[in-house]
C-alpha cells in the first residue's frame, strides 16, 4: 500500500522557516508518511541536503530583501505588495500542478500563503498569531489571520500558557476562529554533554540581504584581533572561500546536520540574530546567547527585548555593537525548552480525515 504524501513547504525567507521543518519532515516519515518538498533558493538547498532521498519541486521566489536602513523595512514591504499578491496567485498554480503529479493527501504550509487546494486537507505554521508592524499592527495581524483562515488548522511552534518562547507573537488573547495547535518548539538538534568546549563563541548568521552581509562585515572588524576561539557561520550557500586572517577564527559559508549540531553544543556562548527558529535551536541545546536583531523586524526586536526583560538573554541594536556588550551575559540565565510536547499522531490526523 503507498504511503500518503504529504507536502511540506516552508517560504525562503532567510533559513528559519526551512529548518524548523526538517523535524516535521522527520516525524512524517516515522508516523508512515512520504513527504515532497517544496521551495525555491538557499531554503530548498537546505531541505534537499537533508533530505537528498526525497522528492522536491521548486516554487515561485518571494525575492524578499531588507532595506539598508532598518527603519525603511514596512515601508519596502508594503510597497512589494502586489508582487508579493502576485507570487501567492503563482504559487496556487504551481500547487496544483503538485496535487495532481503526486496524489497527495495534504499540505503543511510554513508561511507560503499560497500553497494550498481546496480539495486537500491542510495546515499553516506561523509563531505570528500578531503580526507586529508598528502603528499598524492591528491591520497586519487581522490581514494575517484572514489568510491562515484559508487552511484548515493553524500550527504554532510554541508552548501554549504563560511559560512560552513567543510570547504576544503567538498566543491570542480571545479564542480564534481558525483552529490552533501547538507544536512545542521544533528544533532539530539535540543537546548533547559535550566534554570539552572547544569554542568561546559562535557567530550564526542567517537572514536576507543587505543585512546580513552588513553584520559579517561589523562582526569580522570587531573579532579581527581576538584571542578567543571563535567559529563563525555565515549562512550562506556556497562553496566560494572566503578569506579570514585571524587564525583563532574557523569560519564556514553553512554547516549541515549533525556537525552544526556539534559545533553549538561545542561553543560556550552564541552570538546571531533573534529569528524565532533560533530561538528554538538554542532553547531546545540550553544555551546563552547574545542577539543582535534584524534592523527594522519588528517580530526579532520584541523577541529580543522580552527575552532580556525576562533576564533569559541580552540584545543590542546592530548600529551599537561592540565587543563591551557582550560582558553583559553573565547577569542572564540563557535558554530553556518551556518543555510541552506535541502529540505528533494526533496532530497528522489531520491528513488521515481524523
Amino acid at each position: 500500500m503507498r504511503k500518503k504524501r504529504i507536502l511540506v513547504a516552508p517560504i525562503n525567507w532567510g533559513l528559519g522557516h526551512a529548518t524548523r521543518c526538517i523535524p516535521l519532515i522527520r516525524q512524517l516519515e516515522g508516523n508512515g508518511f512520504e513527504p515532497v518538498l517544496a521551495s525555491d533558493g538557499p531554503a530548498l538547498f537546505l531541505l534537499k541536503k537533508e533530505f537528498p532521498h526525497l522528492r522536491s519541486y521548486e516554487l515561485p521566489s518571494y525575492n524578499i530583501t531588507y532595506t539598508t536602513k532598518g527603519s525603511l523595512l514596512k515601508w519596502k514591504l508594503l510597497r512589494d505588495t502586489p508582487s508579493i499578491l502576485s507570487n501567492i496567485r503563482k504559487e496556487i498554480k504551481v500547487t496544483r500542478t503538485i496535487v495532481e503529479q503526486e496524489n497527495l493527501s495534504g499540505i503543511i504550509s510554513d508561511s507560503r500563503f499560497g500553497v494550498r487546494h481546496k480539495h486537500v486537507r491542510s495546515a499553516f505554521i506561523t509563531h505570528q498569531l500578531n503580526v507586529l508592524s508598528g502603528n499598524t499592527t492591528f491591520l497586519s495581524s487581522k490581514l494575517h489571520r484572514r489568510y491562515i483562515r484559508k487552511f484548515d488548522q493553524c500550527w504554532v511552534p510554541d508552548a501554549p500558557g504563560k511559560n512560552n518562547l513567543s510570547g504576544f507573537l503567538g498566543h491570542l488573547k480571545k479564542s480564534p476562529a481558525e483552529e490552533i495547535k501547538y507544536l512545542g518548539i521544533l528544533s532539530r538538534f539535540q543537546k548533547k554533554n559535550v566534554p570539552i568546549i572547544i569554542y568561546d563563541r559562535m557567530i550564526l548568521l542567517s537572514g536576507p540581504e543587505p543585512q546580513r552581509t552588513l553584520l559579517e562585515e561589523k562582526l569580522l572588524s570587531a573579532f579581527n584581533g581576538t584571542g578567543e576561539k571563535i567559529i563563525f557561520i555565515r549562512g550562506v550557500m556556497t562553496e566560494e572561500p572566503f578569506p579570514v586572517t585571524n587564525p583563532n577564527i574557523k569560519l564556514h559559508n553553512y554547516l549541515f546536520g549533525e556537525e552544526l549540531e556539534d559545533a553549538i553544543n561545542s561553543s560556550r556562548m552564541i552570538i546571531s540574530r533573534s529569528g524565532y527558529t533560533t530561538l528554538m535551536d538554542l532553547a531546545v541545546l540550553e544555551k546563552m546567547a547574545f542577539f543582535i536583531p534584524t534592523p527594522g523586524q519588528f517580530e526579532q526586536e520584541y523577541l529580543a527585548n522580552r527575552l532580556m526583560k525576562l533576564g533569559i538573554t541580552p540584545f543590542c541594536k546592530q548600529e551599537e555593537f561592540d565587543l563591551s556588550k557582550l560582558a553583559t551575559t553573565g547577569k542572564f540565565s540563557g535558554l530553556r525548552d518551556p518543555g510541552f510536547s506535541c502529540d505528533s499522531p494526533g496532530l497528522f490526523g489531520l491528513f488521515k480525515g481524523e
